[in-house]
């Protein structure tokens, strides 16, 4: 089984890479040729290495086939694109949980009936909508909400509702080494988004009572409402509803960057080590209550009851904690692993860890492309192959010291051995996360947790939970402090990556040292690793996809400037946090320089999160005195005529004028532009310049070229995201770029970039690129002629393709 087995995961992960699905019948015909082929090696078999290899071949094959069918049929389901941006009536039931914060409320809607302008249309099945209080500029999730919101209604899992919704295919940011939120879409089975129309002239949303189709999902939110009344401090109580019913939103975001500091975070969410800890503790005591009975061990042996009473109420609790990706993957690792053992039989340790890999991806294909899977199942694997659970078992046996001992050789063996898969996936490590976890796991796991759900009974418990969760939390940011607390690099390319995997494992095992040795040539790579820059006199631009506003990143040979910060999203979520920190830190950048064209919330709403992660950048910007970001970082001036070189480029501020922060000026007006320009050389390669400009409009262009200021350029930043008070033709001809970059959110509510400005950049021969089509774009001094995107060379089938 074996070849199969690897066949069949390795032809999933071939299938993960398909930029475009094949139709579904071409894989429906590969599949029958792929099983057709398994089925007659079969008949055949003689165990040869020739045959392994040939069967595992077939065994790809169908993987391959089974995963592009399962695709293809979903895409089949997909939002028309002609119902993008309408009106629509909806008739169904909310399917889950909802997620409130102060934008609004966000939930699953299960659709029954659509209806556009009376007639009825197809629209895909389960959807994601929101229902905001207020219009915000966008969101991480490359939404914008109608401009004019009222209060939504309380929501609650399993209600029929009738509601005017605007809907639009999945679209996020896509970004290097950013997160793939269509993908999280897809795994979700969700394939629209939308939010609800509750402005002056739309229909009020009408509840038309309540269902019984998602009893779970409204006993869930009963008990997180239950939790959020009973306990009083509200950031212990979003701990305790995660970890009873999965509401991850409900911690607020400055203790993540705590728990990932100090590498507990894994530990306040319905992880596979809480499902497995809840199993094993289900089958002990269903195993103790069945021995009690003759009757009932006369009918099936205890520990069979035990085994198959824990797995069932393991899956219950990962149920009603939400059903996330880990948990349903734990479930069915302990289902395979269980059956297989109910069965009588033993196999070596590679064949179960095999066996369950696999079910795993034939439930979920997608779960390939999750770092949770690679992260359980690394560890899983690194424990058997260094005996390190044998010992744990042996000592549970054994005197306390010797348990203790075992505990703490397993947590090192794990942490050794994954430290370069998380430097591969994340990009950094807790440096004491095994200090924490020696003591969050155990806390976490037989203190925390056990007092959190049995609160659901006595509600009296949540409050020891919570005090239990105050200790913690003294003790991780006691440790977060630490100015060694976490180690960051590059994130590496995959081979690096593997390499180092390999040496943490060899690492890991019981070898003679003289051959652990050998491992840290295999470490290097990715713990050296530097992500490549520019050579001396040259520059790279990135412009990040941040939805409406706009961040740009420009890096030389040894520096680093950020123009722009991105929006801010709601109080827990802002680009600089989501998208500008992670993009910083696996790029391994130093920022100098933070230069905030103007105080408008879509230029300077992550810089907050931005000033935080660079405590020594330099903040230039337009914003007035009292700005709440002078608090943090006391800003110089931004004006014309400011000029500095680093490495060989040219950086200028060319506006505004000393006389522009006269009176009160509109923050458009304000807008910081900046030059950036290398030189030209004796070999005749001509200088290259990109101009950054902000929101100026019409007026500040008019200005510039009157002035005769040297506005030349080979890459422009579209004013103001493509307005129509932007782009004058006499500043086009002024500034004739080759390229021009338009940062703007996917179908936003200003209607950016507008067609008559976008007409004015064809009739001049400027190549426009924008975000909604690229994602983020790079272009670089040296290769001025290409713009890169993100879209095109990360593009996986689950990705949408803008109109």
């Amino acid at each position: 089984m074996m070849p199969g087995l690897l066949g069949l995961v390795a032809g999933d992960a071939l299938q993960l890479q398909q930029a475009v699905l094949f139709a579904w019948q071409s894989y429906a015909a590969v599949l029958g040729l792929g099983l057709g082929s398994c089925a007659w090696a079969l008949t055949r078999w003689r165990a040869r290495p020739s045959q392994l290899i040939l069967f595992a071949g077939f065994a790809m094959v169908a993987g391959f086939a089974l995963t592009g069918w399962r695709a293809a049929e979903f895409q089949r389901q997909a939002l028309n694109p002609a119902l993008e941006g309408r009106d629509l009536v909806l008739t169904g039931v909310v399917a889950a949980m909802p997620q409130a914060n102060e934008a609004g409320t966000r939930f699953r809607f299960q659709v029954e009936t659509a209806r556009s302008a009376g007639a009825l249309v197809q629209v895909p099945a389960l959807i994601y909508l929101g229902w905001y209080t207020a219009p915000v500029v966008g969101n991480d999730r490359g939404e914008d909400p109608s401009e004019h919101q009222g209060q939504p209604s309380a929501v609650r899992a399993g209600e029929r509702w009738q509601m005017t919704v605007r809907l639009k295919a999945p679209h996020g940011n896509a970004n290097p080494h950013g997160f793939d939120y269509e993908l999280w879409l897809w795994e979700q089975g969700l394939q629209a988004t939308g939010y609800v129309r509750s402005g002056k002239g739309d229909a009020p949303a009408q509840r038309l009572g309540q269902t019984w189709t998602h009893l779970i999902e409204l006993a869930r939110q009963a008990v997180r409402d239950d939790i959020y009344d009973h306990v009083a401090e509200r950031r212990f109580a979003g701990l305790i509803a995660a970890l009873v019913v999965g509401d991850q939103n409900a911690i607020d975001r400055a203790d993540w960057d705590v728990f990932r500091a100090t590498g507990v975070a894994h530990l306040m969410s319905i992880s596979g080590l809480h499902v497995t800890m809840f199993a094993w503790l289900a089958a002990a005591l269903i195993g103790a209550a069945w021995r009690r009975s003759a009757r009932c061990c006369a009918l099936l042996p205890a520990p069979h009851a035990g085994l198959l009473g824990g797995l069932a109420m393991a899956a219950l609790y990962a149920t009603f904690s939400g059903g996330g990706i880990p948990s349903q993957r734990t479930i069915w690792m302990l289902a395979t692993v269980g059956l297989l053992r109910l069965s009588g039989r033993q196999w070596p340790w590679p064949a179960v860890w095999t066996l369950a890999c696999a079910v795993v991806v034939l439930v979920d294909p997608w779960a390939l492309t999750q770092a949770g899977f690679w992260l359980s199942f690394v560890a899983v694997g690194v424990l058997f192959a260094s005996g390190a659970g044998l010992d744990a078992s042996t000592a549970a046996t054994g005197h306390t010291a010797r348990h203790l001992r075992a505990m703490l050789r397993e947590q090192w063996v794990i942490t050794v051995a994954l430290t370069p898969l998380t430097l591969l996936l994340f990009g950094q490590i807790s440096v004491v996360g095994f200090v924490a976890n020696a003591l969050a796991i155990p806390w976490v796991t037989l203190v925390v947790t056990p007092l959190a759900m049995l609160g659901a009974v006595a509600a009296p418990l949540w409050d020891a939970a919570g005090w239990a969760l105050w200790a913690l939390d003294a003790y991780l940011r006691q440790l977060a402090r630490l100015p060694f607390a976490t180690f960051a690099v590059a994130q590496a390319p995959l081979w690096a990556g593997a390499a180092g995997l390999c040496g943490g494992i060899l690492m890991a095992m019981r070898l003679p040292w003289s051959l652990r040795i050998a491992s840290v040539p295999l470490l290097l790579p990715v713990l050296l690793w530097q992500a490549p820059r520019p050579a001396d006199g040259q520059f790279e631009l990135l412009a990040a996809d941040i939805g409406q506003g706009n961040a740009v990143l420009v890096r030389t040979a040894r520096h680093a400037l950020l123009y722009d910060a991105g929006p801010r999203f709601s109080r827990e979520s802002d680009a600089g946090q989501r998208v500008l920190v992670p993009l910083l830190r696996a790029l391994d950048v130093r920022v100098d320089t933070l230069v905030l064209s103007h105080r408008d919330s879509d230029h300077v709403g992550g810089a907050a999160a931005v000033l935080a992660m660079q405590p020594d950048a330099r903040l230039v910007s337009s914003i007035e005195s009292d700005h709440e970001l002078q608090s943090l970082r006391s800003a110089t001036r931004c004006q014309a005529g400011q000029a500095w070189t680093w490495d060989g480029v040219d950086f200028l501020l060319l506006h505004p004028l000393e006389t522009d922060y006269a009176g009160a000026p509109r923050p458009n007006a304000l807008s910081c532009v900046l030059r950036i320009s290398t030189r030209a050389t004796l070999a005749g390669q001509p200088a290259r310049t990109a101009l950054l400009v902000g929101d100026i409009e019409k007026p500040q262009e008019a200005r510039m070229v009157a002035d005769g200021t040297s506005l030349g350029a080979d890459l422009l930043l579209v004013p103001h995201h493509g307005s129509k008070t932007s782009s004058s033709p006499a500043f086009l001809d002024a500034v004739a770029p080759r390229f021009a970059l338009v940062q703007a959110g996917y179908r936003n509510r200003f209607g950016h970039p507008a067609a008559v400005p976008m007409e004015r950049y064809r009739e001049r021969n400027i190549a426009v690129v924008d975000s909604p089509h690229c994602g983020a774009m790079r272009w670089a001094s040296a290769q001025p002629e290409r713009v890169a995107c993100q879209r095109e060379e990360g593009r996986r089938y689950w990705h949408h393709v803008a109109p």
